[in-house]
């Protein structure tokens, strides 16, 4: 009779320490579970939603990014009077890659263009205009931007630079020059110093 009530007393023990065993791990793994995908606060980033002005500007200067890579590439390989051919050639089929890239429209216009196709219409101009005084006043330009029913307009300064001043300077020099009245003889896009706005970037694309 003892050894049957101490039988089922171990029997009964063994059946709570299991269960107690299997409650602890079952909760350490919890715990381990919640310790390794607990994110800080500090961790959690919410992205911020792009405004226009960011997208027209990313697209700015990605294709500004394009062109310059390839350009400064060609004048280290070539030199000056290579590089004016390649921008006859090369600037606008770049510059359409990128506007497809981004499901754009992407130009590069001035007041003074080398290409007539560069010519900027009215609005763009007085952009441009804006532009120039905000350079004069050295004021930081901020980008313009027009919304339209179902799409967006964003212009920004082109600034000159040591590298523009090759093909676009006042001291430019002469087998260059030829080559470029070559290729546009109704260039008006010389004569610039560096920091000046030689045109601006008018991209336009969906809401």
């Amino acid at each position: 009779m003892n050894r049957k009530y101490y039988m089922l007393i171990f029997a009964c023990a063994v059946i709570v320490s299991c269960k107690n065993s299997e409650t602890s791990e079952l909760k350490e793994a919890e715990i381990e579970f919640e310790e390794t995908n607990k994110v800080s606060k500090e961790e959690i980033t919410i992205e911020p939603e792009k405004s226009y002005a960011d997208i027209g500007m990313e697209y700015a200067i990605s294709t500004k990014a394009v062109l310059g890579k390839n350009l400064i590439g060609t004048i280290q390989q070539k030199g000056t009077l290579a590089a004016v051919e390649f921008c006859n050639i090369a600037a606008y089929p770049l510059t359409d890659s990128m506007a497809v890239k981004h499901n754009a429209k992407i130009k590069r216009v001035s007041d003074k263009p080398r290409n007539p196709r560069n010519q900027a219409n009215e609005l763009e101009l007085q952009h441009i205009a804006k532009f120039k005084e905000d350079f004069l006043l050295g004021v930081n330009p901020d980008p313009i931007v027009e919304e339209t029913s179902n799409g967006v307009r964003f212009y920004y300064p082109i600034e000159t630079n040591t590298m523009c001043l090759q093909c676009h300077g006042k001291s430019v020099a002469p087998e260059v020059y030829k080559s470029i009245k070559a290729l546009y003889p109704k260039d008006e896009a010389i004569g610039y110093i560096e920091n000046e706005v030689r045109g601006i970037w008018s991209i336009s694309f969906d809401k």
